[in-house]
């Protein structure tokens, strides 16, 4: 049987900006999938606001996530023929929102991601920058604790890379979401305040940002 995680002992402050770094099969996405509530540990425990997760079913889980995660994800998975606003407010739609409240909490995310006068175009009207913008936006909108975002720069050029790593710092800095964010780029991992690193389904080290610029490992 194969053990992508192999005895993980991890703790995430509320707040945080953590970056998860690895090679490909190092356990880092098996993590942000149980982390995200969409998997389940075979073993061990995950809490999360008081709760021991692994005991959730799924209905409890996709409650949990709809009520307090937000996700970014690199190939952005926006709905090709509807609008930014339209794909904003996804969430809402879900949560039984009337249309005038998805409408404004909407366009309020949109407003934070500097979007707000391209509301009615569709993604083939946006580039790869404006359309992660509106992704994070649809992220948002619900105001989750924690957005986990996985390699959200991926698909971006370098000045464009820039633009979402400090528009993922701010949210995390002005509204005190918690971010968590797997990459394989230092340069955008050194946005976070903690970096993470996995191997072979273990965390080999952590490197925590105590003042700008400076970095301390830990075992």
């Amino acid at each position: 049987m194969f053990q992508a995680l192999k005895g993980v002992d991890l703790d995430i402050e509320g707040g945080d900006f953590v970056a998860v770094m690895g090679p490909s099969g190092s356990g880092k996405s098996t993590t942000m999938n149980i982390l995200g509530c969409l998997d389940v540990p075979s073993g061990g425990e995950f809490m999360f606001r008081g709760h021991h997760i692994e005991t959730l079913d799924r209905d409890q889980r996709a409650l949990l996530r709809r009520k307090y995660l937000g996700f970014v994800f690199q190939g952005f998975n926006l709905l090709s023929r509807t609008s930014a606003l339209e794909n904003v407010e996804l969430p809402l739609l879900y949560r039984g929102e009337d249309k005038k409240a998805r409408r404004e909490l909407g366009m309020a995310a949109l407003d934070k991601v500097g979007l707000a006068d391209w509301w009615d175009h569709t993604p083939a009207e946006l580039s790869g920058g404006q359309q992660q913008r509106v992704a994070i936006a649809r992220a948002i909108v619900t105001s989750p604790d924690v957005l986990l975002a996985d390699e959200p720069t991926g698909n971006l050029d370098s000045e464009r890379s820039v633009e979402i790593m400090e528009l993922l710092t701010g949210l995390n800095r002005d509204a005190g979401i918690t971010v968590l964010m797997v990459t394989h780029e230092p340069d955008m991992a050194a946005f976070a305040r903690t970096v993470v690193h996995f191997k072979d389904g273990l965390v080999e080290r952590i490197e925590s940002r105590h003042r700008q610029g400076e970095r301390v490992e830990a075992d």
